[in-house]
């Protein structure tokens, strides 16, 4: 565990140490970060330069232009530290000023607007050396304001500058701790941290996909996005304006059900959406708590999902969100396009169980009122009881009495619809068995997993695959 100090006691220690040097760069909010170390004592050795380029066409004349005029963007936050960081290389001697480790913060935001309608929005990153003459790291973040208050928002802004400087230098050889220390002296309602990206020598190691993990387990965000090359994505960026499609599962390991569900789910909605795929984005979710299922989250077990889901091309989000509802109304703060969620028949039961929504003041009215907004479907993908043999789908499901009518009226207004055109071949496949064989090493599972994972699975050792035991028994 760190000690945490308040924002003085962390400026001052950077200002106490003659080795750190480097600029500030504040877009939008005032210098309010810069203002913590002048006020701490001791700056003259640490602030090489501070300023606020408010005025756009002085910001142009200094940084370029930016395309639409969009300012608060990662492009513009990187473009100011690398061009800072120039400055100072230009214009400092290296040989005058020994042992010294240059940075450069930035950061280009927008607080709460008059009608406080927009609550405000940034990017906040610093460019820093572990060592004298070492290429340069990175570490950028995106925020989002909470309060009501544009004081309020400055003051928490330049805390977390504060406590980004500070865990750059500090903590960058545990970023864990430094995701961490990023909330000190803030409230975690009083901002979300939804992107984070580590880059250069000091990280190499770093995985941004568990990084982002991090943000959900700690509650620092309700979900994250990264794409199939395993790149950390704003879901503003990803989501905004667009028809969305998206596919829940535990995905241990990812199955042709899987993959069936998706693929004609996104077929269907396409058509009943008359969108084309590049105004649709599909998204495979995976739950926190699905990752939790066996107790605390096993980082190797979240790595080997997303692995395979990465090599099949898919984006996937891992959220917070229990209850379908909370995912959809997520998803409808970003976009008015239509959504649409491909689940199986047992996963739709769940949505009908009352008990999921005692927290609600509406129960579950007001839950379905968030979960089947207008342009929202649903596409059932039946079950085949592996006992009975019997074929389940929207038409023979069968939910509590009281909630009867209520199901057929979605049904009937065709929120509910059956995925007609599934694999039957597909139907006997159950993950838990598949993996329950993998983890026996027992062959036959290979043929139901999609091409090319059965061997991912059996290189790298996944899901508790032993090949040596394999060979054992089958020699």
């Amino acid at each position: 565990m760190y000690q945490k100090l308040t924002p003085k006691q962390k400026a001052l220690t950077i200002n106490l140490d003659p080795t750190i040097y480097g600029t500030f760069a504040e877009i939008g909010a005032g210098q309010e970060t810069v203002r913590h170390f002048f006020r701490a004592g001791g700056a003259s050795g640490t602030i090489a330069k501070a300023m606020s380029a408010y005025d756009k066409d002085f910001s142009d004349a200094i940084y370029g232009k930016e395309a639409k005029n969009r300012y608060v963007t990662q492009n513009r936050l990187r473009k100011m530290l690398r061009y800072e960081v120039a400055l100072i290389e230009e214009r400092i001697s290296r040989e005058n000023n020994p042992n010294r480790k240059f940075f450069s913060y930035a950061n280009t935001v927008t607080t709460i607007n008059f009608d406080k309608t927009l609550k405000g929005h940034g990017w906040v990153g610093i460019r820093f050396q572990t060592k004298e003459n070492e290429n340069y790291n990175e570490i950028v973040i995106h925020v989002k304001f909470k309060e009501n208050d544009a004081t309020l928002q400055q003051e928490t802004l330049g805390n977390l500058g504060v406590n980004l400087i500070f865990g750059a230098f500090h903590y960058y050889d545990n970023p864990r701790t430094l995701i961490e220390s990023l909330y000190d002296d803030i409230a975690k309602d009083g901002l979300e941290i939804d992107m984070i990206d580590f880059s250069g020598p000091a990280f190499d190691y770093v995985d941004n996909r568990l990084m982002s993990l991090q943000l959900v387990k700690h509650g620092m965000t309700d979900a994250v996005i990264f794409n199939s090359q395993g790149s950390n994505m704003l879901p503003a960026d990803v989501l905004y304006k667009k028809n969305i499609f998206a596919v829940r599962g535990s995905f241990r390991p990812v199955t042709k059900v899987n993959i069936d569900m998706l693929k004609n789910g996104l077929e269907m909605f396409q058509k009943d959406a008359t969108c084309t795929h590049e105004e649709t984005e599909v998204l495979i979710e995976i739950t926190i708590s699905n990752l939790r299922a066996d107790g605390d989250i096993d980082e190797r077990d979240f790595m080997d999902r997303v692995d395979i889901l990465g090599k099949l091309g898919y984006t996937v989000i891992i959220s917070n969100f229990s209850e379908y509802y909370r995912l959809i109304d997520y998803f409808a703060s970003y976009t008015s396009g239509d959504i649409g969620v491909a689940m199986g028949v047992n996963n739709l039961l769940m949505v009908f169980d009352e008990k999921y929504y005692k927290d609600l003041s509406g129960g579950i009215l007001e839950a379905f009122g968030k979960f089947f907004r207008n342009g929202m479907r649903v596409y059932l993908y039946p079950y085949k009881d592996p006992e009975t043999h019997e074929l389940l789908d929207s038409e023979n499901l069968k939910v509590e009495e009281n909630l009867k009518e209520l199901y057929k009226y979605f049904k009937h207004n065709n929120r509910i619809v059956d995925i007609t055109n599934h694999n039957p071949e597909f139907l006997e496949i159950y993950s838990r068995e598949i993996l329950r064989k993998i983890a026996c090493c027992i062959k036959g599972w290979e043929n139901q997993v999609p091409e090319g994972v059965a061997e991912m699975i059996k290189e790298r050792g996944m899901f508790g695959y032993k090949e040596e035991l394999s060979l054992k028994q089958f020699s």
